[in-house]
């Protein structure tokens, strides 16, 4: 699909969406917002311009023929409301995270040193790089800059040592290394809130919509029941699903100890990382208890990073990743928001709560469950799926379930988040990356994300029966 078709489709959505007839209860403007909402999401699956852009437009458009708010003013501020989020700073500063671990070099180290101790098997090989992902994820809030950034340049040296390539013999080993890195990852993006980017919109999404907040703890301590147990098995299931032809690997360890002997010993920058990381997340699980935000706890450990030159000033500045996704996201909670605002999703909410009234209230959990997992079929971003699908989904849910069911639901809506990566070789932002290196085959991977996201939605399911 040329540039220009990829441009010209969202217009044409919006613009056809605002022609149709306004239905009954939904105002005018409701309805002309919502073109341009759906315009939005469409552009970014389609991606003709940065993400970032297509969400300033979107908002820009939206501010400026007054679709949101009673005057300009409070258009205006409806507009900039994205860009006060606390969520908003959380991301932009976690990125800032992950380029101290590139920068410092502490990432590779870890990466090698789990090869260099869990190597000398295939599996073995499947559990470092898993493993390597899951110590990073609380971390780094890309799973992209995690899995493609730092494991994907370790890892894709492994299969190469055994003359496993794309071309040659890619099942031998590759093939099984390259599978299990996407699922894990998937996996470590629902096990921890700080692991995927997209998480901490969906939890602020959560807390405008059905006023309920979910910290760190509280994340983790009702999906680690599930999100454990599938990131354990994720390295055994591949080597069933999926085997590799060469079931050992003795040389493994002794390449990852070159080149840890490369590294050399741990720098200074390295230990500054690691104790900075770890304040970092000490802050984000124990922070509320000693009155500690966690934006501000982020804000305050990005300063040391600077301030004790692990990272730069400059870096921080012309981080055009960072502000990109600081940017995009401000941006899509506003248009988010903004679905809120002008009564839509009221009226969109009612209007499927009909077509379930008279379910049981798990039943029903259950149902938005495996739709608000399966929908991910349509999207090419976690983002895009978060703005167009949660507030509806959880407007539907606060007027069909009692209220003390909100809260599990919440969390199994926006715990699904990184699991339904697995399905396409475009659902997440490491996909790509794996599936480039070709060593898997499009309808492999088809089939694969099938099985793995059967699995990984039967687990939520189970999990909905526990907590619901």
């Amino acid at each position: 699909m040329s540039n220009t078709m990829k441009f010209a489709i969202p217009i044409l959505v919006a613009i056809i969406v605002a022609l149709i007839p306004t239905p009954e209860g939904l105002a005018v403007n409701a309805q002309y917002f919502f073109a341009i909402f759906l315009g939005v999401i469409v552009a970014l699956i389609l991606e003709p311009i940065p993400p970032a852009l297509i969400g300033l437009t979107g908002v820009a458009f939206s501010a400026a023929f007054g679709l949101v708010g009673d005057n300009a003013k409070d258009a205006a501020k409806w507009a900039l409301s994205g860009f006060s989020n606390g969520v908003i700073w959380l991301i932009f500063a976690a990125f800032m995270f992950a380029l101290g671990y590139k920068k410092s070099g502490l990432g590779k180290r870890i990466a090698l040193i789990l090869v260099k101790k869990l190597g000398k098997t295939t599996l073995g090989l499947g559990y470092a790089v898993a493993f390597a992902d899951g110590v990073l994820a609380p971390f780094m809030p890309s799973n992209t800059a995690r899995s493609a950034g730092t494991i994907f340049p370790i890892a894709i040296n492994i299969p190469q040592m055994f003359n496993s390539t794309p071309e040659n013999e890619p099942r031998k080993i590759g093939s099984y290394i390259s599978w299990v890195a996407i699922a894990a990852t998937t996996v470590t993006s629902s096990m921890f809130l700080t692991a995927l980017a997209p998480n901490l919109l969906a939890v602020s999404l959560v807390e405008k919509n059905i006023h309920i907040p979910i910290d760190w703890g509280t994340w983790f301590s009702t999906l680690a029941i599930i999100m454990i147990p599938l990131f354990l098995l994720v390295p055994i299931l591949t080597y069933i699903v999926y085997p590799p032809e060469q079931k050992t690997s003795p040389e493994a360890p002794a390449w990852a100890a070159a080149e840890l002997e490369k590294m050399g010993s741990i720098t200074r920058k390295e230990i500054l990382m690691l104790g900075l990381g770890l304040l970092a997340l000490v802050l984000w699980i124990f922070g509320k208890q000693i009155g500690i935000d966690s934006t501000v706890a982020a804000i305050f450990v990005l300063c040391l990073l600077v301030l004790t030159n692990v990272i730069t000033w400059e870096d921080v500045i012309t981080n055009k990743g960072a502000i990109n996704v600081f940017i995009w996201f401000a941006t899509l909670v506003a248009m988010a928001a903004g679905l809120n605002k002008v009564g839509y999703l009221k009226w969109a909410s009612g209007l499927i709560s009909s077509f379930l009234v008279g379910m049981d209230p798990t039943m029903i959990a259950l149902v938005l469950v495996v739709l608000f997992f399966l929908f991910h079929y349509l999207f090419a971003s976690v983002t895009a799926h978060v703005v167009a699908l949660l507030p509806l989904f959880l407007g539907i849910a606060a007027n069909l379930l009692p209220a003390d069911m909100l809260q599990p639901l919440a969390i199994l809506l926006v715990g699904s988040l990184g699991l339904m990566g697995i399905i396409t070789p475009y659902a997440t932002g490491p996909s790509p990356i794996w599936y480039g290196a070709g060593y898997i085959s499009q309808a492999k991977w088809w089939f694969l994300g099938l099985i793995f996201g059967a699995i990984f939605l039967a687990a939520l399911v189970v999990l909905g029966l526990i907590i619901l």
